[in-house]
């Protein structure tokens, strides 16, 4: 060792602790709480919307029930008039019973066209009345308000 050399008498550095990621700065806290109320509105959302269809599913349930019906005995004046009143029972579910309870014939045919999602061609067609009252109906008729029923019932919207 020289004893001119300062230097030398130093000790070898130390390197510092590492930073510790916990506890964790307040902004990582907030941005946590933001993230969790934000998860948890999600949550609340898509149960909400959940229990809002509730009905639709409901009414899906009986929609397979009455082509179950009809595949196994073909009375087509029986699944008509029941496909009519489900059609009525869910309309009534979600629209305002004055505006659904009294409509019949024609104006019930085209409140079920104005609620259906916007197609370009109308999911009940004119002779839907006759199909519903009628003793005996065609199997493409029968089909058809079948399929009608089905697309409605899980794409009907709100009037505007």
């Amino acid at each position: 060792m020289n004893p001119q050399d300062p230097l030398a008498n130093l000790h070898p550095l130390r390197e510092p602790m590492a930073i510790s990621w916990w506890p964790l700065a307040p902004g990582w806290w907030l941005l946590a709480a933001a993230l969790l109320l934000l998860v948890l509105l999600g949550v609340y959302l898509v149960w909400q919307r959940y229990r809002a269809n509730a009905y639709r599913r409901l009414a899906q349930q009986q929609l397979a029930h009455i082509e179950s019906q009809y595949e196994h005995d073909g009375d087509s004046a029986r699944v008509a008039g029941q496909l009519n009143a489900l059609l009525k029972s869910t309309a009534l579910r979600c629209y305002p019973r004055q505006d659904v309870a009294a409509l019949n014939g024609e104006r019930w045919r085209e409140f079920l066209n104005e609620t259906a999602a916007k197609t370009d061609t109308p999911l009940f067609y004119q002779d839907f009345e006759q199909i519903v009252y009628r003793a005996q109906s065609e199997a493409d008729e029968i089909e058809q308000l079948l399929a009608a029923t089905r697309t409605w019932i899980a794409q009907h919207r709100k009037r505007t």
